[in-house]
């Protein structure tokens, strides 16, 4: 199965855990950036768009590993940038399974052969390799010929080696249901763990602001993959509540604080996706946040987002309080056709606000004060 029996169990027990003790909000995945720096440039990507000051910096090993005992979450998400770019993340990978935490590293695998030396096989630590379709479609996605190719060779490698490797795959405006199908069908027969999937975020600071999906299209996109993959056996590492959702079946509101994000800034707020202020700690980030001003229907900038960032905590949530309806999901997939669920109001949202050069600015103010201090 896409998601191991081990990890179900922990972080099932986990979940019941915070709902018998009555917590409304509480981590699922911590979401680790440990630099933004990449050696990709996206058209789609709203991650890298910093000054070198920014893109210099690094989280250490110490930082990183008290984030992952500071948030609790049992599953850890190291995403960027592209984390292979930082020297001592194999020391991260190690401190986290060591606490028995699930690691997911996602890489876009242009260092994955070259550093792989550095990891090992563990049923706590999986690679999740980015791929948003067959060659020219992913090719075309990262904006560089002789990506895809790259990715596959090391993730044939990594298999060879013992590990578990899953994909995780970005879809836009445009995509072709049939192609999707097909590569999914693909990356079954080549022996992938598992697919995680999601509809693009329209990043404000993304070069290609044409392609991103509304919550209609998303739907129709889905509905269309799902269809072909009927009884095709394809594993997804999603809760299967999540996948139905993306098909329009679930009527969900977004949790952004199952998977809160640590980066070089701090405790983003309100999650991975949006950065419009910082926490000194976890703490803070959970207890003074106004989740209520984000989400779509309370946000602009949230309006058409449908990513497993904001919505798999809800998914998972969802599955513990209504287990038989969980259960029908999982035995006969989303459904792909009829009256889709009801869809939230936007007429109440507030507008957009653009406060990243402002968190930008501070930040490299704080940079040049702490290097001057030093040199003092």
């Amino acid at each position: 199965m896409a998601v191991p029996l081990r990890q179900v169990a922990k972080v099932g027990l986990y979940v019941m855990k915070q709902h018998l003790a009555g917590r409304r909000r509480y981590p699922l995945v911590l979401m680790l950036e440990p630099l933004f720096r990449c050696n990709l440039a996206c058209a789609g990507c709203g991650k890298i768009d910093y000054p070198d000051e920014i893109l210099n910096q690094r989280l250490s090993v110490a930082d990183a590993l008290a984030a992952v005992d500071e948030c609790g979450a049992p599953v850890v998400s190291i995403a960027g940038g592209e984390p292979l770019l930082h020297r001592e993340l194999d020391e991260i990978v190690a401190g986290i399974v060591a606490r028995r935490r699930f690691v997911y590293l996602c890489t876009n695998a242009l260092l994955m052969e070259k550093r792989l030396d550095r990891y090992r096989p563990s049923p706590y630590f999986t690679w999740s390799v980015h791929l948003d379709g067959d060659r020219e479609a992913h090719d075309r996605s990262v904006c560089q010929d002789g990506v895809y190719d790259k990715a596959v060779a090391a993730i044939r490698l990594a298999k060879g080696r013992g590990f578990r490797v899953n994909i995780n795959c970005t879809l836009f405006d445009g995509t072709d249901p049939e192609r999707v199908a097909a590569f999914f069908d693909q990356a079954m027969a080549a022996g992938i763990d598992g697919i995680t999937v999601s509809p693009g975020y329209a990043y404000e600071r993304a070069p290609d602001q044409a392609h991103f999906l509304n919550r209609r299209r998303t739907k129709e996109l889905f509905r269309g993959i799902f269809r072909r993959g009927q009884g095709k056996g394809w594993q997804f590492s999603q809760s299967g509540l999540f996948l139905d959702f993306l098909a329009g079946n679930q009527s969900y509101r977004c949790t952004p604080w199952g998977n809160p994000t640590r980066n070089v800034f701090g405790w983003q707020r309100p999650c991975y996706l949006l950065g419009e202020g910082y926490a000194r700690s976890f703490r803070e980030l959970m207890e003074e946040t106004d989740w209520d001003a984000y989400g779509t229907g309370n946000y602009e900038k949230c309006a058409d987002c449908m990513v497993h960032s904001g919505y798999e905590a809800t998914a998972v949530a969802d599955a513990v309080r209504n287990p038989l309806k969980a259960a029908r999901v999982a035995l006969r997939g989303p459904r792909t056709q009829g009256e889709m669920a009801p869809e939230i109001a936007l007429d109440r949202q507030r507008p957009a606000e653009f406060v990243f050069s402002r968190h930008v600015a501070d930040a490299v103010e704080r940079i040049h004060a702490a290097k001057a201090e030093a040199a003092d």
